[in-house]
């Protein structure tokens, strides 16, 4: 029988992009963010304006840098007892972070085959039996089943299946099973 397939976006939903621009926020700007006080606000009202979060965003490193967001590795491994599990993300928009994702996925999902990671302009294009994104752009094309990841950006979203860490998108996924 073949296997379900699972497009999981990196920037969000594995990798803690929040966390890290709180800490670069601070770090180059000596502008402090609280997570709590940017709940529901686009990136650019969250991170005081486009021109400033692009700058951070286009650093050397940033990408590479990412922490992992809590229980992502296991519960990777788990899905991929029972679902054929892809990594996709939107990195041509910032092509320094080609290379840079890569890498981060080797070190930290080093079970992940090459084949499986798809770094692509849009995931319109992307055909997966689900889709675990943050960004409801994203899921609004999603060809299968979209499940949304929690993130401050979405949190007044409600057109799709919420997750709100990974433990639940286990326990949800595992049902589909």
């Amino acid at each position: 029988m073949k296997k379900k397939s699972i497009a999981i976006d990196m920037d969000g939903v594995l990798a803690d992009v929040e966390a890290h621009l709180i800490t670069y926020f601070e770090r180059d700007f000596g502008i402090t963010i609280l997570r709590e006080d940017i709940q529901g606000l686009t990136e650019e009202e969250a991170f005081h304006g486009r021109e400033k979060v692009m700058s951070v965003l286009n650093s050397k490193d940033f990408f590479r840098t990412l922490p992992v967001i809590e229980d992502a590795v296991e519960s990777l491994k788990l899905l991929q007892e029972n679902f054929e599990v892809y990594i996709v993300s939107a990195a041509t928009e910032f092509p320094l972070s080609l290379n840079e994702k890569i890498e981060w996925l080797a070190e930290h999902f080093p079970f992940i085959n090459w084949q499986n990671i798809v770094l692509c302009g849009s995931k319109s294009i992307i055909n997966t039996d689900y889709l675990i994104d943050d960004h409801p752009k994203n899921l609004d094309f999603c060809m299968g089943k979209p499940i949304m990841f929690t993130a401050f950006h979405n949190a007044k979203k409600e057109n799709y299946l919420r997750v709100n860490n990974w433990k639940e998108a286990v326990a949800v996924l595992k049902e589909a099973v």
